[in-house]
């Protein structure tokens, strides 16, 4: 489990999240308050800038990640599913419930960004463990 693994495992985590949340845009936009045009597509500036944070931040999880697999002994293809499904669900889920919570955004938007976020660490911890 090298550099290449968790590049590759990071772009494995983007790109299902890109799926995810094409699937789910329309419930997700009207959980976070986003407001589309007349087209469905959200207003505003369109940048590229939430991309980019996205790429960087599914590059830092897989890195954490494949470190601690390493200090695990994490090294089996279904070991690397169930731990990264753990990751996504007890550490980061709840994370983003109590940051949904106190604003009082839509419980939906938790179950849309916990599910990404559990689902997305299984897929990383999966693709750790096949280089």
């Amino acid at each position: 489990m090298g550099y290449l693994a968790v590049i590759i495992a990071a772009a494995a985590g983007f790109g299902f999240g890109a799926v995810w949340y094409m699937m789910l845009s329309k419930p997700w936009m009207a959980a976070v308050g986003i407001k589309v045009g007349p087209d469905g597509k959200p207003e505003g500036d369109g940048s590229a800038l939430p991309f980019v944070l996205s790429g960087v931040a599914m590059l830092l999880v897989a890195g954490m990640m494949r470190h601690v697999f390493a200090l695990s002994g994490i090294d089996a293809p279904m070991e690397g599913l169930v731990s990264g499904l753990g990751v996504g669900l007890f550490f980061i889920s709840p994370w983003i419930m109590i940051n949904n919570a106190y604003p009082g955004r839509p419980f939906r938007l938790t179950l849309i960004d916990s599910g990404y976020a559990t689902f997305g660490c299984a897929i990383i911890g999966l693709v750790l463990t096949l280089f």
